[in-house]
Protein backbone atom coordinates (compact mmCIF):
# COMPACT_ATOMS: atom_id res chain seq x y z
CA UNK A 1 0.00 0.00 0.00
CA UNK A 2 1.43 3.17 -0.88
CA UNK A 3 1.89 5.93 1.99
CA UNK A 4 2.47 9.95 0.94
CA UNK A 5 3.11 11.89 4.40
CA UNK A 6 1.71 15.53 5.22
CA UNK A 7 5.26 16.96 3.70
CA UNK A 8 5.02 15.26 0.32
CA UNK A 9 1.67 16.19 0.32
CA UNK A 10 3.04 20.31 0.67
CA UNK A 11 5.74 19.55 -1.96
CA UNK A 12 3.53 17.90 -4.59
CA UNK A 13 2.58 19.64 -8.45
CA UNK A 14 -0.39 21.93 -7.84
CA UNK A 15 -2.81 19.92 -9.84
CA UNK A 16 -1.38 16.46 -9.07
CA UNK A 17 -2.13 17.30 -5.04
CA UNK A 18 -5.19 18.72 -6.18
CA UNK A 19 -6.91 15.87 -8.11
CA UNK A 20 -4.97 13.43 -4.62
CA UNK A 21 -6.28 15.37 -1.77
CA UNK A 22 -10.09 15.85 -3.61
CA UNK A 23 -10.75 12.31 -3.92
CA UNK A 24 -8.79 10.41 -1.32
CA UNK A 25 -12.03 12.04 0.49
CA UNK A 26 -14.61 9.22 -1.30
CA UNK A 27 -17.60 10.02 -3.49
CA UNK A 28 -19.32 13.44 -2.69
CA UNK A 29 -22.57 14.91 -3.60
CA UNK A 30 -23.15 16.54 -7.07
CA UNK A 31 -25.23 19.25 -7.46
CA UNK A 32 -26.05 22.74 -9.06
CA UNK A 33 -26.78 25.75 -7.22
CA UNK A 34 -28.81 28.15 -8.72
CA UNK A 35 -29.35 32.15 -7.87
CA UNK A 36 -30.17 35.47 -9.08
CA UNK A 37 -28.53 38.82 -8.38
CA UNK A 38 -29.92 41.89 -7.57
CA UNK A 39 -30.04 42.81 -11.31
CA UNK A 40 -31.74 39.75 -11.09
CA UNK A 41 -29.32 38.14 -13.15
CA UNK A 42 -28.87 34.16 -13.22
CA UNK A 43 -26.40 32.01 -12.17
CA UNK A 44 -25.44 28.37 -11.85
CA UNK A 45 -22.75 26.33 -10.18
CA UNK A 46 -21.41 22.73 -10.20
CA UNK A 47 -20.81 22.26 -6.09
CA UNK A 48 -19.39 19.13 -4.52
CA UNK A 49 -19.58 20.34 -0.85
CA UNK A 50 -23.37 20.20 -0.39
CA UNK A 51 -24.10 18.06 3.14
CA UNK A 52 -26.84 17.08 5.45
CA UNK A 53 -26.98 18.93 8.12
CA UNK A 54 -30.38 18.20 10.17
CA UNK A 55 -33.79 17.16 9.70
CA UNK A 56 -35.60 19.35 12.52
CA UNK A 57 -35.37 22.14 11.48
CA UNK A 58 -34.20 20.60 7.89
CA UNK A 59 -30.93 22.23 6.97
CA UNK A 60 -28.22 21.76 4.65
CA UNK A 61 -24.54 23.51 3.91
CA UNK A 62 -22.06 23.90 1.51
CA UNK A 63 -18.27 24.80 1.84
CA UNK A 64 -17.98 28.08 -0.29
CA UNK A 65 -14.10 29.09 -1.32
CA UNK A 66 -12.40 31.94 -0.41
CA UNK A 67 -13.76 35.17 -1.85
CA UNK A 68 -10.14 36.37 -2.75
CA UNK A 69 -11.60 36.68 -6.13
CA UNK A 70 -15.56 36.95 -7.28
CA UNK A 71 -17.51 34.21 -6.43
CA UNK A 72 -21.09 35.25 -7.89
CA UNK A 73 -22.99 32.20 -6.09
CA UNK A 74 -22.00 33.58 -2.75
CA UNK A 75 -22.65 37.31 -3.20
CA UNK A 76 -25.84 36.64 -5.15
CA UNK A 77 -27.17 34.43 -1.62
CA UNK A 78 -25.56 37.19 0.66
CA UNK A 79 -27.42 39.71 -1.14
CA UNK A 80 -30.81 38.11 -1.88
CA UNK A 81 -30.99 35.29 0.90
CA UNK A 82 -32.31 32.38 -1.64
CA UNK A 83 -30.69 29.42 -3.55
CA UNK A 84 -32.05 26.29 -4.99
CA UNK A 85 -30.16 22.84 -4.86
CA UNK A 86 -30.75 20.48 -7.87
CA UNK A 87 -29.18 16.70 -8.10
CA UNK A 88 -26.81 16.23 -11.14
CA UNK A 89 -28.31 13.52 -13.45
CA UNK A 90 -26.47 11.15 -15.93
CA UNK A 91 -27.98 12.28 -18.85
CA UNK A 92 -26.52 16.28 -18.01
CA UNK A 93 -22.98 16.28 -16.95
CA UNK A 94 -21.13 17.56 -19.46
CA UNK A 95 -23.35 20.44 -19.00
CA UNK A 96 -23.16 20.33 -15.52
CA UNK A 97 -19.08 20.03 -15.47
CA UNK A 98 -19.37 22.95 -17.72
CA UNK A 99 -20.63 25.57 -15.43
CA UNK A 100 -17.16 24.96 -13.30
CA UNK A 101 -16.01 27.69 -15.93
CA UNK A 102 -15.08 31.26 -14.68
CA UNK A 103 -17.87 33.34 -16.25
CA UNK A 104 -17.81 37.36 -16.30
CA UNK A 105 -20.66 38.34 -13.70
CA UNK A 106 -23.00 39.40 -15.91
CA UNK A 107 -22.56 35.98 -17.74
CA UNK A 108 -25.87 33.79 -17.39
CA UNK A 109 -24.36 29.96 -17.48
CA UNK A 110 -27.88 28.63 -18.15
CA UNK A 111 -26.79 30.71 -21.07
CA UNK A 112 -23.61 29.17 -22.04
CA UNK A 113 -24.44 25.70 -21.17
CA UNK A 114 -27.82 25.15 -22.44
CA UNK A 115 -29.40 24.32 -18.81
CA UNK A 116 -32.50 25.80 -18.43
CA UNK A 117 -33.63 27.95 -15.65
CA UNK A 118 -37.34 27.61 -14.11
CA UNK A 119 -39.54 29.07 -11.41
CA UNK A 120 -41.46 26.93 -8.89
CA UNK A 121 -44.31 29.07 -6.76
CA UNK A 122 -43.43 32.02 -6.46
CA UNK A 123 -39.59 31.11 -5.42
CA UNK A 124 -37.09 34.18 -5.96
CA UNK A 125 -34.39 31.38 -7.21
CA UNK A 126 -34.30 29.68 -10.18
CA UNK A 127 -34.44 25.85 -10.66
CA UNK A 128 -32.52 24.03 -13.05
CA UNK A 129 -35.22 22.52 -15.02
CA UNK A 130 -33.54 19.29 -16.30
CA UNK A 131 -33.08 18.44 -12.89
CA UNK A 132 -35.61 15.70 -11.43
CA UNK A 133 -34.88 16.77 -8.07
CA UNK A 134 -34.84 19.99 -6.78
CA UNK A 135 -34.45 21.95 -3.61
CA UNK A 136 -35.27 25.17 -2.48
CA UNK A 137 -33.24 26.60 0.08
CA UNK A 138 -32.95 30.07 2.25
CA UNK A 139 -29.70 31.58 3.71
CA UNK A 140 -30.14 31.43 7.85
CA UNK A 141 -26.11 31.57 8.55
CA UNK A 142 -22.14 31.27 7.67
CA UNK A 143 -19.26 30.24 9.61
CA UNK A 144 -15.66 30.89 8.84
CA UNK A 145 -13.43 28.23 8.29
CA UNK A 146 -10.05 30.35 9.55
CA UNK A 147 -7.98 27.39 8.40
CA UNK A 148 -8.25 28.42 4.95
CA UNK A 149 -10.72 31.06 4.32
CA UNK A 150 -13.28 29.16 2.70
CA UNK A 151 -16.88 29.35 4.79
CA UNK A 152 -19.81 26.81 5.91
CA UNK A 153 -22.60 28.57 4.49
CA UNK A 154 -26.11 26.55 5.96
CA UNK A 155 -29.35 26.80 4.45
CA UNK A 156 -33.20 26.30 5.82
CA UNK A 157 -34.75 23.87 2.82
CA UNK A 158 -37.76 25.74 2.11
CA UNK A 159 -39.33 23.62 -1.10
CA UNK A 160 -38.35 20.18 -2.02
CA UNK A 161 -39.39 18.83 -5.35
CA UNK A 162 -39.29 14.99 -6.67
CA UNK A 163 -40.55 12.51 -8.78
CA UNK A 164 -43.14 11.19 -6.43
CA UNK A 165 -42.41 7.26 -7.74
CA UNK A 166 -38.90 7.57 -6.22
CA UNK A 167 -40.06 7.47 -2.60
CA UNK A 168 -40.22 4.53 -0.78
CA UNK A 169 -43.60 4.08 2.31
CA UNK A 170 -41.03 5.32 4.75
CA UNK A 171 -40.24 8.68 2.82
CA UNK A 172 -36.87 7.26 1.93
CA UNK A 173 -36.19 8.56 -1.69
CA UNK A 174 -34.39 5.76 -4.48
CA UNK A 175 -31.92 8.00 -6.12
CA UNK A 176 -30.95 5.49 -7.76
CA UNK A 177 -33.58 5.57 -9.69
CA UNK A 178 -33.67 9.20 -10.56
CA UNK A 179 -30.24 9.38 -11.69
CA UNK A 180 -28.28 11.25 -9.59
CA UNK A 181 -24.83 10.93 -9.86
CA UNK A 182 -21.88 11.38 -6.89
CA UNK A 183 -18.80 13.31 -7.91
CA UNK A 184 -14.86 11.61 -7.76
CA UNK A 185 -12.46 14.22 -6.77
CA UNK A 186 -13.09 17.63 -9.14
CA UNK A 187 -14.12 15.96 -12.36
CA UNK A 188 -15.18 12.46 -12.17
CA UNK A 189 -18.93 11.90 -12.15
CA UNK A 190 -20.37 8.76 -11.11
CA UNK A 191 -23.38 6.32 -11.07
CA UNK A 192 -23.87 4.85 -8.01
CA UNK A 193 -26.20 1.43 -7.30
CA UNK A 194 -27.42 0.98 -3.97
CA UNK A 195 -26.14 -2.14 -2.70
CA UNK A 196 -28.06 -2.50 0.18
CA UNK A 197 -30.63 -0.36 2.91
CA UNK A 198 -30.58 -1.60 6.55
CA UNK A 199 -33.08 -0.82 9.80
CA UNK A 200 -32.06 1.83 12.46
CA UNK A 201 -28.77 -0.24 14.30
CA UNK A 202 -29.67 -0.89 17.85
CA UNK A 203 -27.13 -2.48 20.21
CA UNK A 204 -27.71 -6.35 20.81
CA UNK A 205 -30.02 -6.76 18.14
CA UNK A 206 -29.27 -8.08 14.55
CA UNK A 207 -29.16 -6.07 11.82
CA UNK A 208 -32.08 -6.33 8.83
CA UNK A 209 -31.70 -5.31 5.45
CA UNK A 210 -34.36 -4.03 3.95
CA UNK A 211 -33.79 -6.06 1.17
CA UNK A 212 -35.28 -9.16 3.25
CA UNK A 213 -37.78 -11.18 2.17
CA UNK A 214 -39.71 -10.31 5.28
CA UNK A 215 -38.52 -6.88 5.45
CA UNK A 216 -39.42 -5.38 2.14
CA UNK A 217 -39.32 -1.62 1.56
CA UNK A 218 -42.27 -1.63 -0.54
Amino acid sequence: MKHVSAKEIESMEKIFRLNLVNSITGYKSANLIATKSKDKGVNVAVFSSITHLGSDPALLGFITRPDTVPRNTYKNIKDNKYFTVNHIHQDMIAKAHQTAAKYDEEVSEFTKTGLQEEYLDGFFAPYVKQCAVKIGCEYVNEYKIEENGTALVVGAIKHVYFDESIQTPDGWLRLEDAGTVAINGLDGYALPTLLDRFHYARPGQEIKSFFDQNNSED
